[in-house]
């Protein structure tokens, strides 16, 4: 299994992430996208931990589950191992050697760029243009996984029913994303930071002209939220994931248990773009962008906004789409934030 294999027919994007899996199908109708299913569903805790996969057959019955009941058309799938289990390094190499020399050099050289044995790792490569070195040269994007990484990942979907035609790079998916809604951002910003807020993590992806140029993790996610609604209610995690989706908490949540989180969260965005200005040439951004699950907590992108002074709104990849008559637009509004990721690996449907 390569890590940019390329399309195969239409392509069904499946996220699996530490909380839920999220699936996506887009087509394209008369040159616009079209969203024709998605559906998502809340995995119990322990299912994939640390963004690995322990029980790949219950993960597999919840994407069999999920795709009868939002009739996806394709049992061909794109999913995506974590940035964090990927190993990618930009490579400069001879522009006139061909794809199985070139291959066949990279592997002879792989232990410089690669720290596990080649037999554990899946590789694969990509030439990204001319080489600012030489000009017979080209750069090449070289990409690497642990094997148990992905076959964890194709193992679940053959149990769900799917046959696993791309893996990627789940940073690269979100970027694809990305890409499709940053030209609707107010005043064409030049310099956007993209915050997913996700359960365990945030990561912050700053993107100029609309690629991402920079990345930072930070141990920090609604988690902290949930247990804090847990702690203070006296909820178990379903009662307090479901009160807090629903916003059906008491009163005093908003200013006891929701506005300590936010400040918390906008410590870990000030914080992660401390340390992008330090490392660039910029101090400050045009447009911050929210998405991942915990986005979609009411009144959080105007909260951050006055907070910081900088313009915010919340990531939706289907702005730009036509959505399927079936779909409950309201509901796909609630939950775009946390599709990024599968929409793009639909995306790729289209390469």
């Amino acid at each position: 299994m390569r890590l940019f294999t390329p399309k195969a027919r239409q392509l069904i994007g499946v996220d699996v992430s530490s909380t839920s899996v999220k699936m996506v199908e887009v087509q394209r109708q008369q040159g616009v996208f079209h969203l024709t299913a998605y559906g998502m569903e809340r995995l119990p805790p322990g299912q994939v931990v640390e963004k690995s996969i322990v029980d790949t057959e219950s993960i597999g019955e919840t994407i069999s589950r999920l795709s009868r009941r939002h009739k996806f058309t394709s049992k061909n799938a794109a999913t995506a191992v974590s940035g964090s289990a990927v190993i990618t390094k930009i490579i400069d190499m001879e522009a006139r050697l061909n794809d199985t020399e070139r291959e066949a050099q990279i592997r002879l050289d792989a232990e410089q760029y690669i720290p596990y044995p080649l037999a554990e790792v899946n590789m694969d490569f990509e030439v990204l243009g001319p080489s600012p070195l030489s000009d017979d040269m080209v750069q090449v994007l070289l990409a690497a996984s642990r094997s148990e990484n992905v076959e964890q990942r194709v193992d679940a979907l053959a149990f769900g029913g799917f046959a696993t035609k791309v893996m990627d790079i789940e940073s690269y998916a979100i970027e694809r994303a990305f890409q499709l809604i940053v030209d609707s951002v107010p005043h064409q910003p030049e310099v956007v930071a993209l915050v997913d807020i996700g359960h365990t993590q945030t990561t912050l992806y700053i993107a100029k002209d609309g690629e991402f140029v920079y990345s930072r993790e930070q141990l920090f996610g609604g988690i902290q939220l949930t247990e804090a609604i847990q702690s203070r209610y006296g909820l178990n995690d379903e009662e307090a994931y479901i009160n807090k989706r629903e916003q059906t908490l008491p009163e005093d949540y908003r200013g006891e248990v929701l506005m300590p989180f936010v400040e918390s969260l906008i410590q870990q965005i000030t914080r992660s773009l401390q340390f992008y200005f330090s490392s660039s040439q910029h101090t400050n951004v045009d447009h911050i962008m929210l998405c991942g699950g915990t986005a979609a907590i009411p009144d959080l992108a105007t909260i951050i906004e006055q907070k910081l002074g900088t313009p915010v709104s919340i990531a939706n990849p289907f702005t730009n789409m036509t959505i399927a008559p079936q779909i409950d637009a309201r509901q796909l509004a609630a939950d775009a934030p946390s599709l990024m990721a599968a929409c793009g690996l639909a995306l790729r449907s289209f390469d």
